[in-house]
């Protein structure tokens, strides 16, 4: 097991799932209190990586941040390194990629509390962020829950937009499913078997907790 490879696809896991959280959920209450006609678009537009090839968004991010593009070079300027082949590119790609993982159940959640619930707040004098906090939160715990492991899990086993937007860099942006097809590329079946079941693992447990958890709000 290369262990520096699971620490790592931990940490991008956990990373991307708290930024996707903070981005996530102002977006689904705005999508969900808001009578905007851009709803539709945005929505369209956080769930395109759904049927999007991940090499096709990874080649994209890849050429967006890379050094050639005037937004790449002011990147590296403030960074001083290119995002491209680094940890935070593969952040930035993972919170991409899972967007739609975090949103839909969010949104999903949202959208089945009570509108006489939200009329009420409204009112009472209540704004879109208090609205948010005291009423969206906490009745759609369950999809905020369902959100974050999602975007986790998802995450944890991403390929293609890491393969082409962070290579294969030791400690810095090779993953378990970098390892795991470098290893079936290497005909070493035996070593493939044990990366696979430790994804296989984590994200069957994970789900398992998930789905089994009692006293939960039926909407998710």
């Amino acid at each position: 097991m290369d262990w520096q490879a699971l620490a790592l696809t931990l940490k991008l896991a956990s990373v991307t799932t708290v930024i996707l959280l903070c981005v996530a959920v102002p977006f689904a209450a705005w999508v969900a209190l808001s009578r905007s006609r851009l709803r539709g678009l945005a929505q369209a537009l956080s769930a395109l990586p759904l049927v999007l090839p991940p090499t096709v968004l990874g080649y994209y991010l890849l050429v967006l941040l890379g050094p050639r593009t005037a937004p790449g070079r002011m990147l590296a300027a403030l960074l001083g390194h290119p995002l491209a082949f680094s940890f935070a590119g593969l952040v930035v790609g993972s919170v991409l990629y899972s967007l739609p993982f975090a949103v839909q159940p969010l949104v999903t959640g949202f959208t089945a509390v009570d509108p006489a619930l939200l009329d009420a707040a409204r009112l009472l004098g209540a704004g879109p962020g208090r609205i948010t906090c005291t009423l969206l939160l906490p009745l759609a715990r369950r999809s905020i829950l369902t959100a974050a492991l999602l975007s986790f899990l998802h995450t944890l086993g991403e390929f293609g937009v890491v393969l082409m937007l962070g290579g294969d860099i030791p400690g810095s942006t090779r993953t378990l499913s970098i390892v795991l097809f470098n290893q079936v590329e290497d005909f070493n079946y035996a070593a493939a078997n044990r990366t696979a079941g430790v994804l296989l693992a984590l994200c069957l447990v994970a789900l398992i907790a998930l789905y089994t958890r009692p006293g939960q709000e039926s909407h998710a």
